[in-house]
């Protein structure tokens, strides 16, 4: 359940970012679930959890209004999923958990970032623009799709020598 937009920038102090656990994958996938056509399984998120990704999620008022999965590892960091909640878009929280998610990588030693983004999903692929991801590569029918499959841009961000853009929430 979404809340007005002017008590939600009220509030914003009052919204965090705190490490996922197996109590609230329920609620990210029901997120999952209301956000994508071919959404992560329950499964998934399990598995993230079980091999130690950097899994957050975005709480207000007890309740999971977002979250981010990010992997890392040879000197890569990799975000494989970031949602926020249909009611709690526009609002700078899917900007808030990004830099979160790259300021970890980047204070784990990792030199670059990547992340894969449907064409089609033109509001993610303007938010990674701003922060300053650059499509590097396309990886041809990567995303399951209505009457098939849908190409994903990849796109690459240097964290190395690089100071990730924060959020003013």
């Amino acid at each position: 359940m979404a809340i007005a937009p002017e008590l939600l920038d009220a509030a914003a102090s009052e919204i965090g970012i705190r490490p996922m656990t197996e109590v609230d994958v329920a609620e990210v996938f029901a997120v999952e679930r209301a956000s994508y056509q071919f959404p992560w399984s329950e499964g998934i998120f399990r598995d993230c959890l079980r091999v130690g990704y950097v899994c957050r999620v975005l709480s207000f008022g007890g309740r999971v209004i977002g979250y981010g999965v990010m992997s890392v590892g040879a000197g890569e960091a990799h975000v494989l999923n970031l949602c926020v909640a249909d009611g709690y878009r526009c609002r700078g929280l899917g900007r808030r958990m990004l830099t979160y998610l790259l300021e970890r990588g980047a204070a784990a030693g990792m030199s670059e970032a990547f992340l894969e983004v449907r064409p089609s999903n033109t509001a993610a692929i303007r938010l990674y623009q701003a922060i300053g991801f650059e499509q590097v590569g396309m990886r041809r029918g990567y995303y399951q799709a209505v009457g098939g499959r849908e190409d994903a841009a990849v796109l690459r961000l240097t964290l190395r020598g690089r100071r990730v853009p924060r959020n003013t929430l």
